[in-house]
């Protein structure tokens, strides 16, 4: 049985809306209220080069918290298996411990392995919409640390149809959180300038990567354990795509 709930406001959402390294200074292990001065790392969005995305993933490595474009808006990309990582990000979004942070993967592959079992009907959409905007959340595989799920023993998955973060999370060889790179309750950035202008002297590093190619954010998809599956938000993904794949 499948019950279909379209939600307005969900805890995966903040708001519900339709090659040079330029100066500064990186500190690493910042804590709240410390200012930094954020480096700019321009990166080219259809052929990143490779030292640069190599640079950023050694940064998401090292603990470091970075701004980065998506194939929706800019994110904070953390590695989230680094629970002090993962910490920075709620400090510097100011988001409520209470919400889960979403996840960036390579494929589908890498999504079975930070999910239990995954419903045929995740395939599916995973075939039609993968790459692209849309967020899968499934229960959690349970060597997922439990700051990341919020608690939930769920997990939001995304392949996103953009170079920059693919080339990010193949070359740290890790999945990178993907909330949005802006303070919660503000309105999502599309650039590396606005991230820089909202999140100034809370992240030491963003990636510039051009203009977002949408401004509106991805569409949501709850799967349950019992097989059922709800749309949390709709976003670029209309719902009448999801329905239809899904009847």
């Amino acid at each position: 049985m499948v019950h279909f709930i379209v939600y307005a406001d969900n805890v995966y959402a903040d708001n519900v809306h339709a090659g040079n390294v330029h100066a500064g200074n990186v500190h690493a292990g910042n804590q709240e209220g410390t200012r930094v001065r954020a480096e700019i790392l321009k990166i080219h969005a259809v052929t990143p080069e490779t030292s640069l995305i190599k640079y950023a993933a050694e940064q998401i490595q090292a603990g470091q918290v970075l701004g980065m474009p998506t194939d929706t808006f800019y994110g904070l990309a953390a590695d989230p298996f680094n629970l002090r990582a993962v910490e920075r990000v709620y400090e510097i979004k100011s988001r409520l411990r209470h919400k889960p942070l979403s996840l960036l993967i390579e494929n589908v592959d890498q999504a079975e392995e930070f999910a239990r079992p995954l419903p045929d009907d995740f395939h599916l959409l995973a075939r039609r919409f993968w790459p692209g905007p849309l967020t899968m959340i499934v229960p959690a595989a349970s060597h997922l640390p439990l700051k990341v799920t919020a608690n939930t023993g769920n997990v939001a998955l995304r392949v996103p149809a953009a170079e920059i973060p693919l080339a990010v999370v193949r070359a740290a060889k890790i999945p990178i959180t993907a909330t949005s790179a802006n303070l919660s309750g503000a309105a999502e950035c599309t650039t590396a300038e606005q991230v820089q202008e909202q999140l100034q002297g809370r992240i030491s590093l963003i990636v510039d990567g051009g203009k977002s190619p949408r401004t509106i954010s991805s569409t949501i998809v709850h799967f349950k354990e019992d097989g059922t599956w709800q749309i949390l938000r709709e976003g670029a993904i209309p719902t009448k795509d999801i329905v239809e794949a899904l009847s």
